[in-house]
């Protein structure tokens, strides 16, 4: 049985899926949702506490036990808003890691918007129709206008029901003044889109997560609406939480303890999108991030990784000279597989970084060549990337800040510690490969010899070329004495 799993660290609530593949089709055959309330164990100083990790290490441990027979590449997990903003968030990936047993991205909040797009989209017929689809979360609200599978528009907002509710109702009660001001801080946090949302337009507008399916249960378990989640029902909840007025008091069919506890911040964000958006009626879909993420790994299982795509898109829009990347790149990788056992640098998540830094290390060149390694760092820290996690792109834009002028030793530190040693190891195989390539003409180039051994690397030429090539052999010079204060030596010959 061929089984696949996602994991989505959620601010409000952790979540398993395992699914039984077959012909590129999912089958859900367990799944496990943890009210951990992450965001809430933020402190004012954004650090996670003792208490929030122990509670998150605790489920993560259940989770791991329940997939450690499920090889790591048919595994996904991924952090979202809380992970993104925590201040110990690297620290407290070494505990999760551990105890789940598997590698831990924390995404940006447009990645995140696109996963839950792929898994409404998945959820659901596929009629032609645009959509907008709605995700309140635990730390942020997602908002994304689409036709079938391809989100057209992505939007990632800092307004989350566990935030909302710490912050307006922090003692449960509800008062009038309370959820209008809760209300009009979504409003501001909306405006900014709304004029754009509305010019594109949609047909269909769907809901998707705990916060919204709760509150359509609620709804409808109490005669409000008969089916999905309408703005007259949003009048009737609300004067419904303002007439009993706390939360602890609360009872409305089908949302259980942990959701009314965050109900009212949820409310708010859900109330200001219906405002600001004329919506008049919201369906609710069954899928969302969880089984996002399970699509988008089996693309990348399937050989259609959406990376690869991006990868490809920015090369045309930034108008990187794709001769001269590819050939960095065929260079780049002959090294990397002669060196990559002796140098400990043989996973798939390695070649990969190869690979993209060696197409996009010239994207810097579309602002600027006057330090366009620099620019290519920026644009590959900023940009959204689809596909990819913060930790792919921080590492892909470190390479590519290191593969010219002096290496960028204090930019490492900035780094996961773990990856730290390999991006150095990279980041010396790509400049080799660029250096080699100046020309930027692959006849050029003899057959080349490299071995390394720890920090020494040797390149051997056939005899007489460097003496023919008095540029390059100048600029092997020059890159000696770089590479010393990176901690390596270079010979050549």
């Amino acid at each position: 049985m061929d089984l696949a799993a996602s994991v989505d660290i959620g601010s409000h609530s952790f979540h398993l899926l395992v699914v039984q593949v077959e012909n590129e089709t999912i089958r859900p055959i367990d799944k496990i949702r943890d009210p951990v309330a992450l965001a809430a164990g933020l402190d004012e100083n954004r650090f996670l506490t003792p208490e929030a990790i122990t509670r998150a290490i605790n489920s993560l441990n259940k989770f791991g036990e329940r997939i450690k027979a499920i090889p790591s590449h048919r595994v996904r997990a991924v952090g979202t808003n809380t992970l993104r903003i925590a201040k110990n968030s690297e620290q407290f990936l070494k505990l999760a890691e551990a105890a789940l047993g598997h590698q831990i991205e924390i995404i940006s909040g447009h990645e995140e918007a696109r996963l839950i797009y792929l898994g409404v989209a998945h959820s659901m017929e596929d009629d032609g129709q645009k959509r907008l689809v709605v995700d309140i979360g635990g730390g942020s609200t997602e908002l994304i206008l689409g036709e079938s599978f391809i989100p057209q528009r992505v939007e990632s907002l800092y307004i989350g029901c566990v935030s909302f509710s710490k912050t307006f109702f922090p003692d449960g009660i509800v008062s009038a003044s309370r959820l209008r001001n809760a209300e009009i801080s979504a409003l501001q946090e909306l405006e900014p889109i709304v004029g754009s949302f509305k010019k594109y337009g949609w047909q269909r507008v769907i809901g998707s997560s705990g916060t919204i399916l709760a509150i359509q249960q609620g709804v409808i378990a109490e005669g409000w609406s008969n089916s999905g989640i309408t703005a007259s029902s949003l009048k009737k909840l609300r004067k419904h939480l303002l007439s009993i007025g706390q939360i602890d008091k609360l009872s409305i069919k089908g949302i259980d303890f942990d959701r009314k506890q965050v109900l009212a911040g949820g409310f708010a964000i859900l109330s200001a999108i219906f405002e600001s958006l004329d919506i008049k009626t919201m369906e609710v879909s069954s899928g969302a991030l969880r089984e996002g993420v399970i699509y988008d790994l089996l693309g990348r299982l399937c050989q259609k990784d959406i990376r690869e795509k991006t990868v490809r898109e920015l090369i045309n829009r930034f108008q990187i000279d794709e001769a001269q990347a590819d050939r960095v790149r065929a260079l780049s990788v002959f090294f990397y597989e002669k060196v990559k056992k002796d140098w400990k640098i043989e996973e798939d998540f390695h070649k990969r970084m190869i690979v993209w830094a060696s197409l996009l290390h010239e994207i810097g060149l579309f602002i600027s060549y006057s330090q366009y390694h620099k620019h290519g760092q920026y644009l590959l820290n900023h940009l959204d990337m689809p596909g990819f996690s913060l930790r792919d792109q921080q590492c892909l834009a470190f390479l590519v800040r290191s593969h010219r002028r002096k290496f960028p030793l204090s930019e490492l530190q900035l780094l996961r510690q773990e990856d730290r040693e390999a991006m150095r190891k990279l980041g010396v195989l790509l400049r080799l490969s660029v250096l080699l390539n100046r020309v930027r003409n692959s006849q050029e180039l003899p057959e080349i010899k490299i071995t390394v051994n720890a920090n020494l690397i040797s390149l051997t030429f056939p005899k007489g070329w460097l003496q023919n090539h008095p540029l390059t052999s100048a600029d092997l010079a020059t890159e000696s004495k770089y590479l010393i204060n990176a901690g390596f030596f270079l010979q050549y010959s």
